[in-house]
């Protein structure tokens, strides 16, 4: 069966849609500016509160959550360590990994930034399916 040919509805569709996701990533850049911090270390503190593995995640586990290479990982997280927003430990199992979590600090932050999301997020949703229903 032939792909269905796009048409001028369909580029609509994803233009609304490339549009949608620009304005919640401006929201979420903006939200973690006024919280004073930058939009990396937000992307940081979340994947490592939202890690889904046993234990705290690896910087090496982060890079690939975050879509960064390791190195430029690495001088993410000692920012954010210097920040007070995590805390880095040696893994106790392999001692060439360093482990991240974050800190006291950087759980308030993470919390009024993820409440925030959370709303916006409602907007979004009923934003996307209505996109979404176009696209079908």
């Amino acid at each position: 069966m032939a792909p269905r040919p796009i048409t001028r509805h369909d580029y609509v569709a994803l233009a609304r849609f490339r549009r949608a996701l620009r304005v919640f990533q401006r929201f979420s850049e903006d939200a973690a500016r006024s919280a004073g911090i930058t939009p990396a270390q937000h992307q940081l503190m979340l994947a490592v509160k939202g890690f889904d593995q046993p234990g705290d995640p690896s910087i090496s586990e982060l890079a690939d959550a975050l879509q960064l290479r390791t190195h430029s990982t690495v001088e993410l997280v000692e920012r954010a360590e210097a920040a007070g927003l995590v805390r880095t430990v040696t893994d106790p199992t392999d001692h060439r990994r360093r482990l991240v979590a974050v800190t006291e600090r950087g759980e308030g932050m993470l919390a009024s930034l993820s409440a925030l999301h959370r709303d916006e997020l409602g907007r979004f949703r009923s934003e996307m399916n209505e996109i979404l229903r176009e696209l079908d």
